[in-house]
């Protein structure tokens, strides 16, 4: 044994750089690589690793000092035969490697040791990202465009994960030819008449399947310039350090630098329902194998009345039963009854308040009971969807045998540079927490990749808007009017109805609106919702105006085209304002 010094390696151009954490005490015992101190220049934060693994016998520097090359950090006692040659250098980062990565209200993961060429491992790479769905090719391109060594692996056969296969572009690829039927048939009061459509099923999934080739095929080829290694496979942690891909051809064991998980959520199964092929989840339902003459749909989510429409308007009866009492729970009630009162016309029924009890496979079906307030009579049904939520893969991966922090549900804890209690691993996307939305998951990619290159980055995203692509659309953003009313927020409220816009009822859907809410005393705009058709597409501009911190007059004074949807925003601020002409709004006190 020998006690060996460790000091500030060649920071190039810098010097008298600060301490802004210190990761080890005296008596601690650390693993060669494992970060010591870390220093922030003006360009990047950086972790200073030990070069031996052994005993701290002394820590030589203090939080808030400055240290410039071959400054004294620590003495470790180690065994001399098992250090490296030559001194490892600081890996960089932008920020701190955090104690914790949980709220500070919560019980917080104790941070754990770096491992990064394992003994086991068949190969060793520099960067590896775990799932290349929306989060998972953003972080491996953003990462690669940085200058580092990316392998990315995949599940499945393609690139998209599910959001592309089997989620998101699908689902609206569907829904686009639902809104075309509906459409068609509406036209009928307004004096065009169109014969009942013919579906033909197989060419309606060809072209679905063709939309999400496209998009796939375009990423296989974004991967390959950027010189991406794709693995298709199933990669599960085996220990720390050490990740295990399965594939055709069996086990390979890899190591890493840096990992970035990406792996995930999957549909809940509900534990009442039977191993039955007519009972599917979102993905089955994206299949379209048949149409069923009745349908029931569990669950009033999002993705529920997502694809409760699309087969409603493929000429299935199909029902909702939602346990709570509104549909889209997490919006306000306000913006929900444009859409359930055209959904009531629609949809067979809706049972708020209520649930499944029961499901019984027949061979005429599957015969559901339900209870609760609003719960109906047993009934029959070809087919039952099951969409009432998602779980996160943290567990399925096998996170917690690598010293990741994996909470009761699944969920991995990470700080707002997206990194896990293990300093060289990194989660993004619906496994780190709600909302599980895939423009949320390209963001931390972002960031992720960003920090691994040395670059300060953090996940402060003010506000992040969520969509329901019914018809009409639901989108908000920020806080909701339910959201302040419970947190005793001083807010107000402006809002106009499409009723009084031009080109609302030039498309005949006039039955949305738009509202803005505003902080009382600043007038900043701190949260929106709209309904009504192509919402989605509007909801942006409420999110860049919070980011920006705008405030009613910025948006009123802003002049936007007519005659577009897209006004009505600017006459929600006008009306908060007093400004607005276009409708008589009493004066504010």
């Amino acid at each position: 044994m020998a006690v060996l010094e460790v000091r500030v390696p060649d920071l190039g151009n810098f010097a008298e750089v600060p301490v802004i954490d210190v990761l080890v005490q005296a008596g601690e015992v650390v693993e060669a690589e494992s970060p010591l101190v870390t220093l922030e220049t003006d360009k990047a934060s950086m972790d200073v690793p030990s070069p031996y693994a052994g005993k701290v016998v002394e820590v030589s520097v203090q939080k808030g000092v400055k240290v410039s090359k071959g400054t004294l950090i620590a003495k470790i006692e180690a065994n001399v035969a098992s250090t490296a040659a030559t001194p490892v250098a600081p890996a960089a980062t932008s920020a701190a490697v955090p104690a914790a990565v949980a709220p500070a209200a919560a019980s917080q993961p104790a941070a754990q040791p770096l491992v990064t060429r394992h003994p086991k491992a068949e190969r060793h790479v520099q960067v590896l990202v775990i799932g290349a769905g929306p989060g998972g090719y953003t972080a491996a391109f953003r990462a690669a465009d940085l200058g580092l060594a990316v392998t990315l692996i995949e599940r499945w056969p393609t690139l998209g994960g599910v959001c592309l296969n089997v989620g998101c572009i699908p689902s609206k690829a569907l829904l686009h030819a639902a809104k075309v039927v509906d459409e068609a048939a509406s036209m009928a009061d307004h004096g065009i008449t169109f014969g009942a459509p013919k579906i033909d099923l197989d060419k309606l999934r060809g072209w679905k399947s063709s939309v999400v080739g496209k998009l796939t095929g375009g990423l296989q080829m974004l991967a390959k310039q950027r010189k991406v290694d794709v693995q298709t496979g199933t990669a599960r942690f085996v220990e720390p350090g050490l990740v295990a891909v399965d594939d055709a051809q069996g086990t390979k064991l890899l190591s890493f630098d840096h990992c970035i998980i990406a792996a995930g959520s999957e549909p809940v199964r509900l534990p009442l329902v039977p191993d039955d092929p007519r009972v599917i989840d979102s993905t089955g339902a994206l299949e379209l194998d048949a149409i069923p003459n009745r349908m029931l749909v569990i669950g009033g989510g999002i993705i529920g009345l997502e694809m409760g429409s699309v087969y409603a308007s493929l000429g299935a009866k199909v029902s909702v039963v939602e346990f709570m009492k509104q549909l889209a729970p997490g919006a306000d009630a306000d913006l929900v009854r444009p859409l359930e009162k055209r959904l009531r016309k629609q949809f067979e029924a809706i049972w708020l308040g209520a649930k499944v009890k029961a499901v019984s496979a027949e061979k005429d079906g599957l015969r559901v009971t339900f209870e609760g307030d609003g719960a109906p009579e047993p009934q029959l049904f070809d087919r039952v969807l099951v969409a009432v939520g998602r779980k996160p893969n943290g567990k399925v991966i096998g996170a917690d045998l690598a010293g990741i922090a994996v909470d009761e549900r699944g969920f991995i804890r990470v700080d707002k540079q997206m990194r896990t209690n293990v300093a060289n691993v990194y989660a993004i996307g619906d496994i780190v927490g709600q909302p599980m939305l895939a423009h949320k998951a390209t963001h931390e990619g972002k960031v992720a990749a960003e920090v691994i290159a040395g670059e300060k980055r953090s996940f402060d995203a003010r506000v992040i808007p969520a969509v329901a692509y019914t018809d009409p659309e639901i989108a908000w953003v920020g806080v909701t009017e339910t959201d302040a009313k419970a947190q005793g927020l001083r807010y107000e409220k402006g809002m106009f109805p499409w009723a009084a816009s031009g080109r609302s009822l030039a498309q005949g859907r006039d039955e949305g609106f738009t509202k803005l809410l505003f902080d009382a005393d600043t007038h900043r705009v701190i949260g929106g919702g709209i309904v009504g058709p192509g919402a989605g597409e509007l909801i942006a501009e409420i999110s860049l105006a919070i980011e920006m911190g705008a405030d009613a007059a910025d948006i009123g004074l802003t002049i936007h085209p007519h005659p577009t949807v897209s006004e009505t925003i600017a006459m929600s601020a006008e009306a908060f304002e007093g400004t607005l002409t276009d409708l008589y709004v009493p004066k504010r006190k």
